[in-house]
């Protein structure tokens, strides 16, 4: 069978060093921030070259943090796409504040800046640019409209880790940058976690002191805070990662390439490239009418593929709207993800491949 994702072939690829980092923790008796968070921090700032990174124990916590440290709370509203994983609207509500929903555009699928700028108003305090699928949200055009407007940028980067935006990693180009290890991310972890990252050492400190009970040096409360610690055992665990994640979006890269030139000619329509933006395929989504069906057959044939997202969030009943968004309401029919991940050999891909041109070739 072949799966949507499988995260244990990066744990058989590094399994001895997983393993190692893993043991050294358990040897060490710190299993709480220590020195496997703090290394973990530093790299993962270094190699995104930005001045300070926080590890937090989910991605929505990531959010949930960057919204509080910056003041973000009930009676503000934050602009998000309704095309997403749940968790960065589910963040909004967490810190208090109300979501309020824009359409994607009909080519990348990510946040539409024109939708964006008709949904301010005078309450509008962020809008959360969320790189979906593996590249870049139209970074420009909402950097200039938070420019315009006073607004926060919140980059969610739960799976964009190691793509970038004009020669800048994502995450580091707006005000805040959130990240997800959750374990079928670019850059998993083999449970839950996440980080912050920013610039601003202000900041980044109210975010790290929010993180554990808004405790000082002290552990004197400052301010209430959260418990949302990455643990030593996935930050060790993230440090290995962290070495190969550039060699692992590569090799997604090269699988996405070789779907480009397998499905080129069907009725499908393949992922759009954004001028200036590097593509790290967290996920490889075409669209078709016959979703439903291509779905199914696929399924006959032993290939498990995935709908990122079925159910736009505004349609869901803890969010819902009565608000009118048609790019969106009209590709939750259509979009399928296809197998692809780092350990997804050549036969296999050739095998998804060949089946899909079974199913046109059948149906047509």
């Amino acid at each position: 069978m072949i799966l949507c994702a499988y995260p244990k072939a990066q744990f058989l690829s590094h399994q001895d060093e997983i393993v190692a980092a893993v043991r050294s923790v358990l040897d060490s008796g710190n299993y709480i921030l220590g020195d496997e968070v703090a290394g973990f921090e530093t790299e993962f700032a270094q190699y995104l070259g930005i001045g300070h990174a926080i590890g937090c124990a989910s991605g929505t916590d990531a959010l949930v943090l960057a919204m509080r440290a910056m003041d973000i709370g009930y009676g503000d509203e934050v602009i998000v796409p309704s095309h997403t994983a749940t968790a960065t609207v589910a963040a909004v509500a967490l810190a208090g504040a109300t979501p309020v929903f824009a359409d994607i555009d009909p080519d990348f699928y990510t946040v539409d800046a024109k939708a964006v700028e008709a949904a301010c108003t005078d309450r509008t305090k962020a809008i959360i640019a969320v790189h979906l699928y593996g590249q870049s949200a139209d970074l420009d055009a909402l950097q200039a409209i938070a420019h315009r407007r006073g607004l926060r940028l919140i980059e969610d980067c739960a799976q964009s880790a190691g793509a970038s935006f004009r020669n800048r990693k994502l995450g580091t180009i707006g005000d805040i940058g959130c990240f997800s290890f959750f374990p079928t991310k670019n850059m998993g972890a083999f449970g839950d976690g996440g980080a912050v990252v920013c610039r601003d050492t202000e900041l980044a400190a109210r975010v790290q002191r929010l993180r554990q009970y808004g405790w000082d040096t002290d552990r004197v409360s400052l301010e209430p805070g959260m418990n949302s610690r990455l643990d030593e055992l996935q930050a060790a665990i993230l440090r290995v990662k962290l070495r190969y994640l550039d060699g692992d979006n590569a090799e997604r890269r090269h699988q996405a390439g070789r779907y480009r030139s397998g499905l080129a000619g069907l009725p499908v329509s393949l992922p759009a490239e954004r001028e200036g933006a590097s593509h790290v395929y967290h996920l490889y989504v075409v669209r078709t009418p016959e979703r439903d069906r291509l779905l199914d057959y696929l399924k006959q044939h032993e290939i498990i593929a995935g709908v990122h997202y079925t159910v736009p969030v505004h349609r869901m009943p803890a969010f819902r709207s009565d608000l009118r968004l048609p790019v969106t309401e009209k590709i939750v029919d259509e979009i399928i993800s296809l197998p692809l991940y780092p350990g997804l050999d050549e036969t296999a891909q050739s095998r998804v491949v060949s089946v899909i041109q079974n199913f046109f070739s059948e149906t047509m």
